[in-house]
């Protein structure tokens, strides 16, 4: 099981080992620095399993050196990709060690004086950088603008929330996912240099963007980007079973004729009438006076 542990990290090293693009010179790599700790943490989070803690340590290990590598290499690619499109460009492309990308945006290429309105320039290269962000979708960016000393603290703040705004509101406008952008503006509070002459103060008015890598970056791509345009498979659907007919309604049952209506009884004949008795002739008596 040391062999496990010891494989894991010996491997996430040298996997990762890269050429610089630029000199030729093969160095360590940040997928190769991610991968070392990577190892180291999963070796320590593989120990809480209980059981067999090296055997756990050494699994652990290979997980947690495969995930780091892929973080690694995923920020790797997109740095190159950066580094190419931006040159001579004047943004400042820098890599932390915790796969954090930064780029420097100085304020006398991005806006004019006391603006927040991009400049042609500044939208030329955010486009380079928006086509690049929108093929490495696991990352978040945070954009952060910065002053110099110059003029009122208050108005400094709003200046730097304002550029801010910007350079967010066009990286959304060319596809950038919006909840992928945090915005903030610093004002004076974090110069990079000390505001002591005008090319400090020049160094100083800029806008920041910190492209900070998902914890699975690159891991459900191998580390790759992805790559625009390729058209979605679609499954064929299922054909959907033919609906049974309807059962044929039974025709109803024939009415029963009417009884034929006896003919009604003949009506009698109405009695004939008695015919009148004679009348006697009246008998007139003479009385004697």
């Amino acid at each position: 099981m040391k062999k496990i542990l010891v494989v894991a990290v010996s491997s996430a090293m040298l996997a990762a080992c890269v050429t610089d693009p630029y000199t030729g010179q093969s160095s360590l790599g940040n997928a190769a620095k991610g991968g070392g700790i990577g190892a180291v943490v999963g070796a320590g989070a593989g120990t809480l399993f209980g059981g067999n803690d090296l055997k756990n340590a050494g699994f652990g290990a290979l997980a947690g050196a495969a995930l780091g590598a892929a973080v690694g290499a995923y920020m790797d690619h997109q740095q190159q990709e950066m580094q190419q499109s931006l040159q001579g460009t004047g943004i400042e492309v820098q890599r932390t060690a915790e796969n954090t990308l930064n780029l420097t945006m100085p304020s006398s290429i991005t806006f004019g004086f006391d603006s927040a309105n991009l400049t042609p320039q500044a939208q030329t290269a955010l486009d380079s950088v928006a086509n690049i962000l929108n093929q490495y979708p696991d990352s978040k960016i945070t954009i952060t603008g910065h002053t110099d000393d110059k003029g009122a603290d208050d108005y400094n703040q709003k200046l730097s929330e304002r550029r801010a705004g910007s350079v967010s509101a066009y990286l959304g406008q060319r596809g950038v996912n919006y909840a992928r952008l945090t915005q903030q503006g610093m004002g004076e509070r974090m110069p990079k240099v000390p505001n002591t002459s005008e090319e400090n103060r020049a160094q100083n008015r800029r806008v920041e963007l910190a492209i900070i890598a998902n914890n699975n970056a690159g891991a459900a791509q191998g580390a790759a980007p992805q790559q625009p345009g390729y058209p979605q498979q679609n499954y064929p659907q299922q054909q959907s079973y033919p609906q049974q007919q309807g059962y044929p309604q039974q025709q109803g049952y024939p009415q029963q004729q009417g009884y034929p209506q006896q003919p009604g009884y003949p009506q009698q004949q109405g009695y004939p009438q008695q015919q009148a008795y004679p009348q006697q002739p009246q008998i007139q008596y003479k009385y004697q006076q």
